[in-house]
């Protein structure tokens, strides 16, 4: 029995020392939308970068030429046709970021996945950073994150900075993860985990999708400082501009927030109206009570002198009852909102997990 006992021991151990001698495979994904000037040289920064890792890690790169109406498309298909590593798949229109990156997450293979800018505002040295702590802490998710502390942006118009600094700001109030950067792209995933996500986002909105749903699925998500740089110049010599649209940026930001505590919205909106009626009913009670009090010699009973106490604190001030009234009515049907939305969202996440959950069996049966 002892023996029995010795010899499955010892074959446990060489399937984890096999396992641990394993190189883990990384998937690479790359969406690209006209990237014609600088799409080649970035794709040879990576590579070059990459075959320094090979020691390390085996690789795949996925690129998604996203309905690119230029000519990226070719040059992406020329510099694959020799990789075998390298695989290109092309949208016939724009289908927009959370389409691109959908459609690579099913194509990869790897045990993680690195989403990566075409542009390469994050320089190529962060895949390994992010692959070393992916590792280390056995996470699930690991940011870029160039809005923590020894993070740092440069080359970034001032604008698009804003904006991007202080919808993180938003959108960490919201989602109470303690995450700075919960827009960028820049990231690592575990790929099982990442599969299992159901993602539903069309646009930049998947960023935020994908950690809202970890989240409801305890995941493990973890943030190493990044340096966010723009280079000022493109390979043509033209200066390079932000193709973020403010407005619709603003929305989408807007949203995601509402997604990851939307009873928030009501009851925060519930109890400003609340605390704005308080001056209008206050003021009415008080003069309500000092018309009372003039009557108190009447010899009219109780139901008859404060009917007409109120009707003479309405004659003074009708806009003070109407304002009054119909804002602690708003206040009111707020906060019944925001109870109901906190709700719904706990029935979503039970859902949610019920869903992953038979996802993951069915998948590992088959």
């Amino acid at each position: 029995m002892s023996a029995i006992k010795s010899t499955q021991r010892n074959l446990y151990e060489k399937k984890k020392m096999i396992k641990k001698k394993a190189k883990p495979f990384v998937s690479l994904v790359i969406p690209a939308y006209n990237e014609e000037t600088i799409i080649e040289k970035n794709l040879n920064e990576i590579c070059i970068y990459m075959s320094k890792l090979e020691a390390q890690y085996s690789w795949e790169m996925i690129i998604v030429d996203d309905g690119s109406n230029d000519n990226t498309g070719e040059i992406l298909e020329k510099y694959a046709e020799n990789r075998s590593n390298i695989c290109v798949i092309r949208h016939l229109t724009n289908m927009r970021l959370a389409q691109a990156l959908k459609t690579a997450f099913e194509s990869c293979k790897g045990d993680y996945v690195i989403t990566l800018d075409a542009d390469l505002s994050y320089s190529a040295d962060h895949i390994e950073k992010l692959l070393s702590k992916i590792i280390e802490t056995n996470a699930q998710i690991v940011i870029a994150s160039p809005y923590m502390k020894e993070g740092s942006v440069s080359n970034v118009p001032r604008m698009r900075k804003l904006l991007s600094k202080w919808a993180n700001r938003f959108l960490s109030f919201f989602a109470r993860g303690n995450i700075h950067t919960l827009t960028g792209m820049v990231r690592a995933y575990d790929r099982q985990f990442l599969i299992a996500l159901n993602l539903k986002a069309d646009d930049v909105d998947i960023n935020a999708e994908i950690i809202y749903k970890s989240m409801l699925l305890r995941g493990r998500i973890i943030e190493i400082p990044a340096s966010l740089n723009w280079n000022s110049q493109n390979l043509n010599g033209k200066q390079r501009r932000s193709s973020m649209r403010i407005l619709p940026g603003i929305s989408r930001y807007f949203i995601s927030g509402f997604i990851f505590r939307p009873f928030m919205f009501f009851i925060f909106t519930g109890y400003i109206l609340l605390f704005i009626s308080l001056y209008p009913i206050t003021w009415a009670l008080i003069h309500t009570i000092n018309c009372y009090r003039k009557m108190q010699y009447s010899i009219d009973p109780f139901d008859y002198k404060i009917s007409d106490a109120i009707g003479n604190a309405f004659q003074q001030s009708p806009h003070a009852f109407l304002i009054g009234g119909f804002t602690l009515m708003l206040a009111i049907q707020f906060i019944s909102l925001g109870a109901l939305a906190m709700q719904v969202k706990h029935y979503f996440e039970e859902l949610f997990h019920l869903g992953t959950n038979i996802f993951r069996n069915v998948k590992t049966k088959n």
